[in-house]
C-alpha cells in the first residue's frame, strides 16, 4: 500500500495503516447522475488479520470520529482488519451540516457502503477475509441494508447507539448475525433498538452497557463497546471457513 505507515499495538502486534480512495462510478443523487467521485477512507491491516470491519459513521460524522477510530483500534489489536471510510464526499458534507439531508438518507448512504463493501472484498490484503460492518447511529442503518444488499460479503453487523429502526423493511432480510450495542441511560435509543430486534431473523443479540448514555462518554462505556464488538466479530469472522468467493 502506498503511504502506510507502521504501528505497533499493545501487545506487538504490527499493524499498516494506508489512506485508500474507493471510486464510486454512476452514482445519482437527486435524479442527477454525477460523474465518477472518490470517496477517502483510512484502512488498517495488523499481521496475520483474522477478519475485516467496514465502519459505517453516523450523522454529521467522519472516519476521524475519535470514538470510531478507538474501536478500530481496539479490533485491530484483536487481529481484525478495518477501514474508516466518509460515506460522503467533502463538498456533500459541508451541504449536509446546513441541511442535514444527506445523513438520514438511508437509501443513498447503504448504496455507497454496498460499492465500498465490494471495493473492500477485492482488495489484496483482505480479499480472503470475512468481513463484518460496525455502524454508528444513522450509519448502522445504512450497515444493515447493505448487509440485506450484499448477504454473501457480510457476515457479521453491530451496531453502536445506532438507529436500526431506519433500515426499515430490509431488517427481515439481514442474514449475518447482528449485536445491538445501546446505553442504558439513552431510552429513545434503546426502545428504538428494541423494536428493531423483534424484526430482525437472523442471530441478534442487544447488549444494553449500563449508566451509558447515547455517545457512550462516560468513563469505561466506550471500552466495553470495543470489547464487544471486537469478540462479536472475532466469533463471526475468524474460523476456518474462506471468505466467499468473488
Amino acid at each position: 500500500m502506498n503511504d502506510t505507515r507502521i504501528s505497533h499495538g499493545s501487545a506487538g502486534l504490527a499493524i499498516e495503516h494506508a489512506p485508500v480512495s474507493v471510486a464510486m462510478d454512476s452514482i445519482v443523487m437527486d435524479s442527477i447522475a454525477m460523474d465518477s467521485i472518490r470517496l477517502e477512507g483510512d484502512l488498517s491491516v495488523p499481521t496475520a488479520p483474522k477478519g475485516a470491519v467496514l465502519f459505517a459513521h453516523g450523522s454529521g460524522s467522519s472516519r476521524h470520529s475519535p470514538r470510531n477510530r478507538y474501536v478500530a483500534d481496539v479490533l485491530n489489536e484483536g487481529g481484525l482488519a478495518t477501514l474508516l471510510i466518509d460515506l460522503l464526499t467533502a463538498d456533500e458534507q459541508e451541504v449536509d451540516l446546513q441541511t442535514a439531508h444527506l445523513r438520514f438518507d438511508i437509501p443513498f448512504l447503504a448504496r455507497r457502503l454496498t460499492t465500498t463493501t465490494e471495493w473492500l472484498s477485492r482488495r489484496p490484503e483482505v480479499r480472503h477475509l470475512k468481513l463484518g460492518h460496525f455502524g454508528a447511529s444513522t450509519g448502522a442503518a445504512a450497515a444493515l441494508v447493505a448487509a440485506a444488499e450484499v448477504p454473501r460479503l457480510v457476515s457479521a453487523v453491530v451496531s453502536r447507539g445506532g438507529r436500526p429502526d431506519l433500515a426499515g423493511a430490509a431488517l427481515s432480510r439481514v442474514d449475518a448475525p447482528t449485536l445491538l450495542i445501546v446505553g442504558a441511560a439513552d431510552p429513545v435509543v434503546l426502545d428504538l433498538n428494541r423494536k428493531a430486534l423483534a424484526l430482525l431473523r437472523c442471530e441478534k443479540q442487544l447488549q444494553i452497557i449500563p449508566g451509558a448514555g447515547h455517545l457512550f462518554e462516560q468513563s469505561g462505556a466506550l471500552q466495553k463497546v470495543s470489547v464487544l464488538a471486537r469478540d462479536w466479530f472475532l466469533s463471526k469472522l475468524a474460523n476456518p471457513a474462506a471468505a466467499p468467493s468473488q
